[in-house]
């Protein structure tokens, strides 16, 4: 899948759960999403953008805190 659309999507996901009000209830249900609905090489490809510097800055920030708090339970 291309990147930018892996980012659009994980970046949709983000805008859903930064309305919640608790910011660390927020992370751990973006985290969740990814988990169970991303298939193992969607997360792959992000994670391996992330590491090339082709991805990070156009994630929304709760995003980026998602995937590197949750990183080893994701790849």
């Amino acid at each position: 899948m291309h990147i930018d659309k892996l980012v659009h999507m994980a970046n949709q996901i983000g805008a859903f759960f930064e309305a919640m009000p608790d910011h660390q209830e927020a992370v751990e249900g973006i985290a969740q999403h990814l988990k169970k609905f991303w298939e193992p090489r969607m997360r792959r490809e992000l994670f391996a953008a992330i590491d090339a510097g082709t991805a990070g800055s156009a994630l929304l920030p709760i995003v980026r805190e998602a995937l590197e708090a949750r990183r080893q339970s994701l790849v």
